[in-house]
């Protein structure tokens, strides 16, 4: 059977219906299928259920779908960056699901693979799995999943073969692989599309049996969603002497030989303060160990997206596979330390930092995952909201991402380390606060055993 096509339109011919599921590759807008996304949207098909990580920015990716009313519902991780997804689900104008990172992940390779469901520790006793069935499973709690099938799977690679065989290009791999089993059609684009037998068989990502029509794209964007490289103007950075302050006591919880996520915003900055003679290797949920420093000007590399939406550089020994095996690695407890960001953190370690009712959501992420499945947690946050108060509580507001899972807090103010089974030790003030100004501004007792 001839799989090429001579274009993205002729790829989905006859495939495309109006209140379909399509499932689309990629991470941010990191290994897109632009090309099949760009004919999505030109058939004007309506009333789409759309599954991947996120749904790409304003006006680029499966955003362009937005706008034109093609969306009904989204199964997505992450809201990300793209303010008319979030407007549209704020205003009740489109039904999202959310679901944590690794379990979107582990639900799309599950459907793909046969399996009608799996138990995961992620979620447990949140918002998101609260309709969900449960077991215990020695002492702990599992929440149960079910696989992921779509009618359409559109996916992206750098090299394919005429039979379908795909080979992604470093962290571009990322979702793309499961998506590409999981739909009853797969439609693949590749930069190179090249004849039968010139691909090492050693080297395929997708064997040819998930891929039922392939095409080459053209013109390939590949933005980036943001840019943080070296020697850019110091005023246009996310950064502050106060933040710094907290990166920079965070990577003191570093240890050598350290696999280490680091969460967006503040945590990323961590990486600009690892101890010297420390040797740490640094997680990205999308596919990739072994992270390097920040590329120069012009030097950014489209295919190397970290979790932070940086171009990024790797360093010797760094590897690359889908975002499927990165979440294996943090479920199973094969990391050492995670580094997050935090709207509320109580005192017995419960954590909320994916969503505000009614004001902004922007989605788990890799978070869920991270907090069930690190060996210890460090939140990183501003001791107070901008109108006062307290966001260290003795029970969270918002929506939980985790329940007693945060080890040590660092603040603009102090470090709490948080007890186990619940309780709150102030070892630390970094700031001209007193003892009684923290405890002013914290919403929660706590023990003072200052070090030094």
């Amino acid at each position: 059977m001839d799989k090429v096509y001579p274009d993205a339109k002729a790829a989905l011919e006859g495939l495309l219906h109006n209140n379909m599921t399509i499932a689309a590759g990629g991470f941010g807008l990191c290994g897109i299928p632009e090309n099949l996304i760009a004919a999505v949207h030109e058939s004007g098909v309506k009333g789409l259920t759309i599954v991947g990580n996120n749904a790409g920015v304003d006006n680029f990716g499966m955003g362009v779908l937005l706008p034109a009313r093609q969306v009904k519902k989204v199964m997505a991780s992450y809201v990300g960056e793209n303010k008319e997804f979030e407007r549209q689900v704020l205003a009740g104008e489109l039904e999202l699901e959310l679901i944590p990172q690794g379990t979107l992940a582990e639900r799309l390779r599950a459907g793909g693979a046969g399996i009608p469901g799996f138990y995961t520790r992620t979620g447990f006793g949140t918002k998101l799995t609260e309709a969900k069935e449960t077991k215990k499973f020695g002492d702990m709690d599992y929440v149960l999943e079910p696989g992921i099938t779509t009618e359409l799977s559109i996916v992206k690679a750098w090299k394919g073969d005429k039979s379908g065989n795909l080979i992604y290009r470093e962290t571009s791999r990322n979702f793309n692989p499961m998506i590409a089993t999981c739909g009853k059609i797969c439609v693949a684009e590749v930069e190179h599309l090249v004849e039968i037998g010139e691909l090492d068989p050693d080297q395929i990502h997708t064997p040819g049996i998930f891929v039922d029509r392939i095409v080459q794209g053209a013109n390939y964007e590949k933005r980036i969603e943001f840019r943080t490289v070296q020697g850019a103007d110091p005023s246009k950075k996310t950064s502050s002497p106060i933040r710094d302050l907290m990166a920079k006591r965070a990577a003191q919880e570093l240890r050598d030989g350290y696999y280490v996520n680091l969460g967006i915003g503040i945590p990323t900055l961590v990486a600009n303060y690892i101890p010297e003679g420390i040797h740490v290797t640094l997680q990205s949920e999308n596919g990739l160990l072994g992270i390097g420093p920040f590329p120069k000007p012009g030097e950014e590399d489209p295919d190397l997206i970290n979790a932070g939406k940086q171009t990024i550089t790797t360093m010797p020994g760094s590897a690359f596979f889908s975002s499927a095996d990165s979440f294996g690695q943090i479920r199973g407890g094969h990391i050492d330390l995670a580094i997050l960001g935090a709207f509320e953190v109580t005192d017995k370690g419960d954590i909320a930092n994916w969503m505000i009712p009614g004001k902004m959501i922007k989605g788990p992420g890799g978070a869920m995952d991270l907090v069930a499945g690190v060996k210890r947690v460090v939140a990183v946050m501003e001791h107070t909201s901008k109108d006062g108060s307290p966001k260290i509580l003795k029970k969270c507001s918002l929506p939980i991402t985790g329940l007693g899972v945060v080890n040590l807090i660092i603040t603009d103010l102090c470090v709490f380390e948080v007890i186990e089974g619940g309780g709150l030790v102030l070892t630390e003030i970094h700031s001209d606060a007193s003892v009684d100004d923290i405890r002013a501004k914290t919403g929660a007792p706590f023990e003072v055993k200052l070090k030094g």
